[in-house]
């Protein structure tokens, strides 16, 4: 006797996906195949503006515009093939109206999700680095922050929170927003991206020390399995004097918790 296979609605998922097979898929290649990658997970030899072709490419210096690295972009054709065939799988038919373009905007929005693979610490610093004598806290809390859990596949967001006890040099305030942004469109997990964050700013000014907290909803928990919609993740990195002095640790979350 044959086996049938359905999607939960009577529909024979087996024979939907032979009548609606989409194009052979080619073995796609991975951008890790063509880029090594550094101990933060940067790209080794990323495009920025002195790469050929991208002298007056201004996404190198606004990460809020719209636009896709040519080696990325060359993959949309495949995945949105890949799109299609999964939604054959699902017991959809892409060729219905709704469905028409939603492989290619589902693969256009995957790219733009994960776009912090095409950026560097470099980059997003733009050189707004500042030689200043201050020593005293600087803090910028409840940065919004979007990811996409490496997990499933589905978003997390949240809110960050960076503190850093300057050594002669300040950071631009909104790079640390653009920080979290890089890392955070990348899959992730947010233990990982906690720290992440932490070391780019180490790296970037050498503080004292730095300290970011992350509290984040994961959509994986309140979609699936436990399904506890008012669950929040909290993560934190302490480096440094951060770690070190608990008065300097106090008066950060301290910082961070008040209105």
């Amino acid at each position: 006797m044959a086996a049938t296979v359905s999607n939960g609605n009577g529909t024979d998922v087996v024979s939907l996906l032979k009548k609606n097979k989409p194009p052979a898929l080619k073995k796609l290649a991975s951008w890790k195949d063509e880029n090594e990658f550094d101990d933060t997970g940067n790209p080794k030899t990323p495009r920025t503006s002195t790469t050929p072709g991208h002298e007056h490419c201004t996404f190198h210096h606004d990460l809020e515009l719209d636009h896709k690295p040519p080696t990325r972009e060359a993959l949309l054709p495949d995945m949105t093939d890949s799109y299609k065939m999964l939604l054959s799988a699902l017991g959809e038919n892409p060729e219905r109206q709704g469905l028409l373009k939603t492989p290619e905007r589902a693969a256009k929005a995957m790219l733009f999700f994960t776009k912090g693979y095409d950026q560097t610490l470099t980059d997003v610093l733009n050189d707004a680095v500042f030689d200043e004598d201050h020593d005293e806290m600087v803090v910028v809390k409840d940065i919004e922050m979007f990811s996409m859990c490496e997990h499933h596949l589905v978003p997390f967001y949240g809110k960050v929170s960076i503190g850093y006890l300057p050594k002669n040099k300040i950071l631009g305030l909104s790079k640390l927003a653009r920080i979290v942004e890089m890392f955070s469109r990348r899959l992730q997990v947010q233990e990982r991206l906690t720290k992440q964050i932490a070391v780019a700013v180490t790296q970037a000014i050498q503080p004292a020390g730095v300290a970011v907290v992350i509290e984040g909803v994961h959509m994986c928990m309140v979609m699936r399995g436990v399904q506890k919609i008012n669950s929040k993740t909290v993560t934190s990195t302490m480096l440094g004097v951060f770690r070190d002095d608990s008065k300097t640790r106090e008066e950060f979350l301290n910082l961070v918790q008040s209105n």
